[in-house]
């Protein structure tokens, strides 16, 4: 295992009695689940979900309400009420839960549990993006007022890819009956079971001892668990001491890496192309006739040009796409920091925020500038809808992220999407529970 401290370990993943939803009292899980709360950008995806059913998550993980202390009040006072009313009850003893999650050809197996947490410089558990502190503030407040880890993190670990270990307790258990098995409309099924016999416990245990893991999805809640667990004494810490996570192990399960694109709100396409066009040379600038597919494609291509090594963004929200690519070296070198690794400096998240936000566009990445969003066609419509601009880009190679964050170097914030993320609601975690 590599490491980078020298308090470094390895993961230790612990049995919890989890807190689900009581199908008898939903309409259905499939209704009660949502998207990682990072992911529920849209309010007509927050509508959808909070008019599906009356009970769905998002009304713990995004409640809404005028100011963000009555926010994290509505949702730990929704929790309190759907316990008493026994929409969400805890399992009677604890366990480790293996997560399946299918659609068509493409399968990913998990275990969910509570993870010792550590710190990056330990070695253990590796981010490999910064965060946002505002983000971080709000999602311990939430926490704090709900004393509940409401949605699991997703953390990889690669083994040697052989059906030993946890890999051998969860082809075994996949093989019975599970605890819930449920579809969401995006068309993954999913299904949970409770790992409890002590033997099986102990052979994961054992199987973790030595592995270390990369946070695919999560750095925010991750970074939310690390200072809510400083705010308890030590040795006091208790079930503030673990998070809910998700170990998938890539060497049996690769996960998809899609890009995160920007939604620049004040920056209408014209002016984003007039600014790059007062730079004499600092940017190739072609427009793209067609579809989104087709533009999506051709930034594609230019990505992957020159051995991987080029950096190009696409620009929408007029109407049309401007393909950005070969940025002049002397421009890099004049806006990039040189006190970084060259993998970390050829990022197109590092260019775009380095070259272009900072430098050409002097936009500052606050909320009120810059939103982060997954979904391609959501991004593309939202800057048409507003005369903003979208800038997209394209997906970073796993082999890249997981270099980078052993040598303890981060990427920027929101550089990747890992995938498929584990739905929110199958399973919760109180932090009152102990």
């Amino acid at each position: 295992m590599n490491t980078t401290g020298p308090a470094a370990k390895g993961l230790r993943l612990i049995p919890f009695r989890g807190l689900r939803y009581v199908p008898e009292r939903v309409g259905s899980l499939a209704a009660v689940t949502s998207p990682p709360y990072d992911v529920v950008v849209r309010p007509d995806g927050l509508l959808h979900l909070e008019s599906a059913d009356p009970h769905n998550i998002v009304r713990l993980i995004l409640p809404q309400a005028a100011t963000a202390a009555d926010r994290h009040r509505q949702a730990a006072d929704t929790l309190r009420r759907w316990l008493a009313e026994g929409v969400l009850a805890p399992d009677t003893e604890p366990a480790l839960y293996v997560y399946e999650q299918r659609k068509g050809d493409l399968l990913q197996r998990g275990v969910i549990g509570a993870l010792a947490l550590s710190t990056p410089a330990e070695g253990v558990v590796l981010p490999h993006e910064d965060v946002m502190p505002d983000i971080v503030e709000d999602r311990a407040a939430l926490m704090r007022a709900t004393a509940t880890n409401l949605e699991p993190l997703l953390l990889t670990y690669r083994s040697e890819g052989e059906a030993t270990g946890t890999t051998a307790v969860i082809e075994r258990t996949v093989r019975r009956t599970p605890l819930l098995s449920t579809t969401t409309d995006d068309g993954f099924s999913h299904r949970l079971w409770s790992v409890t016999d002590p033997a099986e416990l102990a052979e994961i245990e054992r199987d973790l001892a030595d592995r270390q893991a990369l946070i695919a999805d999560g750095h925010h809640r991750w970074a939310t668990y690390l200072r809510l667990r400083e705010e308890h004494p030590p040795g006091a810490a208790g079930p503030w001491a673990y998070g809910l996570v998700l170990l998938v192990d890539t060497a049996r399960h690769p996960l998809q890496v899609r890009a995160i694109h920007r939604l620049l709100h004040r920056l209408p396409v014209a002016d984003a192309l007039a600014a790059i066009k007062d730079v004499p040379g600092s940017f190739r600038v072609r427009t793209i006739d067609g579809t989104l597919r087709g533009a999506v494609e051709a930034l594609s291509e230019a990505v992957t040009a020159d051995s991987g090594t080029a950096n190009a963004f696409l620009l929408a929200g007029d109407g049309r796409f401007h393909l950005i690519d070969r940025p002049e070296p002397a421009l890099l070198a004049r806006t990039v920091p040189a006190d970084r690794p060259a993998e970390w400096r050829a990022l197109d998240a590092t260019v775009l925020h380095s070259t272009l936000l900072d430098h050409i566009w002097k936009i500052p990445d606050a909320p009120e500038h810059i939103s982060y969003i997954h979904d391609t066609e959501a991004v593309v419509e939202q800057a048409e809808r507003h005369g903003s601009t979208a800038v997209l880009l394209h997906p970073v190679r796993e082999e890249v992220v997981r270099e980078l964050a052993r040598q303890a170097v981060t990427m920027p914030r929101k550089s990747t999407s890992f995938g498929p993320k584990p739905a929110t609601g199958l399973v919760l975690r109180s932090l009152a529970d102990g």
